[in-house]
């Protein structure tokens, strides 16, 4: 279902979204909710492709091509370098890069690499194609229902042309970073509102129990929906960051985004017990999905970051 939900989308325009900061953030946000609404792994790479579209508009890298799939592969593991050389008038980037979702679905991929003659310099980033001869898809080691779908896998590159965007560093010090971090939890909300959905669908049949667990869950999505709101106006006013609070407000809107992930999946299943969950395979693999999803926040250690910067701000 994956592969071909987003064949259609790119085709019929559907991720051609405004660009964080260009003044309708907050429409961005919401496709890409819905969008994740519809399919959690769908969305979780929707999202990615529209990332790589705005950090090649905010560096100043190559205009992508209608209808290739963009990943932004930037997960750093101690066993899987890259590193980027110089060879006559080109760059090639060598090595291996792990956690890379889509690896069989994208057509080209930014990634994250050390030079190899200033190795103590920040990472650079670079555009590559994937259908280099030097490009090789290792067999996924993936052993969880959840986004197993999302084809996440260790790719090595041997010698791969590579365009380099920005300089060294600038991807993870641009203000879009932040921006995009938002992004992320925008889908975590479309997630979560599918996830709900059979506990909203209870209707009249529901207990005072379910309501009461309805009625938290609706709050939480609520919640969500307003901080990404706010967070969408602060980004549009402000899309340089020169206030420096890009950072806070994302870590603000993630966590709050967060708890009502947690409580939609929690509540919904304890208000209605084990039969969506062992009779609706739509909502199993929904709520498989958002789970491992929402492991992309670093959980405790998010909020610590969060209370350090949140420290003397009332």
């Amino acid at each position: 279902m994956t592969p071909g939900l987003l064949g259609e989308w790119l085709t019929a325009g559907e991720l051609d979204l405004p660009l964080p900061g260009s003044g309708d953030t907050l429409c961005r946000w919401a496709r890409l909710a819905d969008l994740t609404e519809v399919d959690v792994v769908a969305g979780r790479l929707a999202e990615a492709h529209a990332d790589a579209v705005a950090i090649l508009a905010e560096l100043g890298g190559p205009e992508p091509r209608r209808g290739h799939l963009w990943g932004v592969w930037a997960a750093e593991a101690p066993d899987a370098v890259l590193r980027a050389r110089r060879t006559g008038d080109t760059v090639v980037v060598d090595g291996a890069k792990a956690w890379c979702s889509g690896a069989g679905m994208c057509s080209s991929a930014l990634v994250t690499a050390r030079w190899d003659d200033d190795p103590g310099s920040p990472r650079g980033l670079f555009a590559v194609a994937l259908d280099d001869p030097g490009v090789r898809r290792l067999p996924s080691s993936w052993r969880n229902a959840g986004m197993a779908a999302s084809d996440t896998r260790t790719v090595e590159f041997v010698a791969v042309p590579a365009v380099p965007v920005g300089v060294p560093g600038e991807y993870l010090d641009r203000p879009g970073f932040w921006h995009g971090a938002i992004g992320v939890s925008a889908c975590w909300w479309g997630g979560a509102r599918a996830v709900a959905a059979p506990l909203y669908a209870a209707g009249g049949s529901a207990n005072p129990h379910t309501l009461a667990h309805l009625g938290a869950v609706d709050a939480a999505l609520t919640a969500a929906e307003a901080t990404l709101a706010l967070a969408a106006r602060e980004v549009d006013a402000d899309p340089q960051n020169l206030s420096g609070t890009a950072e806070l407000v994302a870590r603000r809107t993630r966590a709050v985004v967060e708890s009502a992930v947690d409580e939609a999946i929690r509540r919904t299943g304890r208000a209605l017990g084990p039969a969506p969950l062992a009779q609706d395979a739509r909502h199993a693999a929904r709520v498989a999905d958002l789970e491992m999803y929402v492991r992309q926040s670093h959980a405790e250690r998010d909020l610590e970051a969060l209370g350090r910067l949140a420290e003397g701000t009332r």
